[in-house]
């Protein structure tokens, strides 16, 4: 193995370990906020937090139409259903 090809993988294998972690991160961030709710159906397209695991996309940012009922965004406790959301993603 040449010295351009090890650099290689070793750069790809930071960037899943850096993703991964990032991953882990935000998802602790959720989970920790107790101020928060996940609200289903009320984010514009790119502005969502993350998804269901009905959603078409990987997470945060990336949903491509408003108020999907898959894609979530966290609110303060208790006021999603006076936005038009759901607390739960919609079903399959």
């Amino acid at each position: 193995m040449n010295a351009k090809t090890r650099t290689l993988i070793q750069s790809a294998a930071a960037g899943l370990l850096s993703a991964g972690l990032l991953a882990g991160a935000i998802s602790t961030a959720h989970a920790a906020d107790d101020s928060k709710e996940k609200c289903y159906g009320v984010a514009k397209a790119g502005q969502n937090d993350c998804g269901s695991k009905n959603t078409k996309h990987s997470c945060a940012g990336q949903s491509k139409q408003d108020n999907d009922p898959n894609d979530f965004k966290l609110v303060a406790k208790g006021t999603c259903e006076n936005m038009g959301g759901k607390l739960t993603p919609a079903t399959k």
